[in-house]
């Protein structure tokens, strides 16, 4: 097994995880230790800036440049990581048009740390036809696995619903020999979660976040909001699918009326509401939901999914896992299956036509 640091920035934009994994590719041997490091205001406001923009665009490069030096500041702190899985950061993604866009260059990031770096995970799966998202649902089946073996959770199909910028929801069957087998994985993008919370507290309280969901607590969804919202074409596509940060458009739009506890109660709403459109594409519905990502922090938030799923929600911590860092050990595990030539999508995650071992290497020169 390597010893392996995955990290990731995700579309909320607030800073970088590290996390360190024990892996061979296929079963986790253990967790190791994590490390968070944050974006200042200068810097958040330039990755907003830089938001939509493909290869060349005006503010790309500093884009770049700020994602490879705040990740090698933070892997740096890691000497025992034999492999490094960098995710960049995601500015666009157009899956059946332009491609995805994650800005930063792996092989500046191997050179600075001497080590070799996995990075772009998602290219690969969009070439060959697939959404290019989510990539952490092979990682979802390996934590099933083994909170099963740690008997933490039964042998039975359970989702993991991650809440960052975006949603996304992994229904497994840890029964599965691997996770790119028929039926062992379905994932997709749920809906907006945390980015327009995020986008919309920044606008109007200039405050990072609707910190533990108080705003919301203290308001009320606008019903006639929802409703319009669950029209979008989106939710009426099958699965698997995926989404830009940005693919709402209408939204902020839709609750500048209301006053902002009303206004931040719609879109945790929203988010939930979407959820549920979701699992309505599923073979059924899970009896468990385990809540990763910033959003379980949100008590607004868990309250709004207990009260529009049928399944039981608890945070992913019931499982013994660390909801803050999940997503980076994904892209550490993720790494050493590129390192092994495994899969890292396939078509019930991606929708790709076969499995898909995304990703690069790069080695640093001596």
């Amino acid at each position: 097994m390597l010893q392996a640091l995955g990290m990731m920035s995700g579309t909320s934009l607030d800073g970088v995880d590290a996390a360190m994994i024990e892996t061979d590719g296929i079963r986790i041997g253990g967790f190791g230790r994590s490390a968070y490091r944050a974006y200042s205001g200068n810097e958040s406001a330039m990755l907003h800036g830089a938001l939509g923009q493909w290869p060349g665009g005006p503010d790309v490069a500093e884009a770049a440049g700020l994602s490879v030096s705040a990740h090698a500041a933070l892997a740096e702190t890691f000497p025992e990581a034999e492999l490094v899985g960098y995710h960049g950061q995601t500015l666009a993604h157009d899956p059946h048009g332009r491609g995805t866009h994650q800005a930063g260059d792996g092989a500046a990031l191997a050179q600075r740390l001497r080590r070799p770096v996995v990075w772009d995970f998602r290219s690969e799966d969009v070439r060959q036809g697939g959404e290019g998202a989510p990539l952490a649902p092979f990682f979802h089946w390996a934590c099933a696995n083994w909170a099963m073996g740690q008997g933490v959770l039964p042998a039975a199909p359970v989702a993991f619903l991650n809440l960052g910028g975006v949603g996304n929801l992994t229904w497994v069957d840890p029964k599965a020999e691997t996770p790119d087998a028929p039926g062992a994985c379905i994932a997709f993008d749920t809906g907006p979660a945390n980015a327009p919370i995020n986008d919309l507290v920044r606008r109007r309280r200039g405050a990072d976040r609707d910190e533990g969901g108080a705003l919301a607590a203290a308001g009320r969804p606008d019903e006639e909001v929802l409703a319009r919202f669950l029209g979008h074409p989106h939710f009426a596509r099958p699965v698997p699918k995926s989404l830009d940060r940005d693919a709402f458009p209408d939204l902020p739009g839709d609750v500048a009326a209301l006053s902002d506890s009303d206004a931040a109660a719609t879109l945790t709403h929203a988010a939930a509401a979407a959820v549920a459109a979701g699992i309505s594409h599923l073979p059924r519905a899970p009896e468990l939901v385990l809540v990763c990502g910033g959003g379980r922090h949100n008590v607004a938030m868990m309250a709004a999914l207990e009260q529009r799923l049928a399944s039981r929600v608890a945070p992913v911590e019931e499982a013994g896992l660390d909801g803050d860092m999940l997503e980076a050990q994904a892209f550490g595990w993720l790494a050493v299956r590129v390192l092994r030539g495994l899969p890292t999508s396939g078509p019930g995650t991606t929708g790709a036509p076969g499995p898909v071992c995304g990703g690069r290497i790069s080695h640093p020169r001596t």
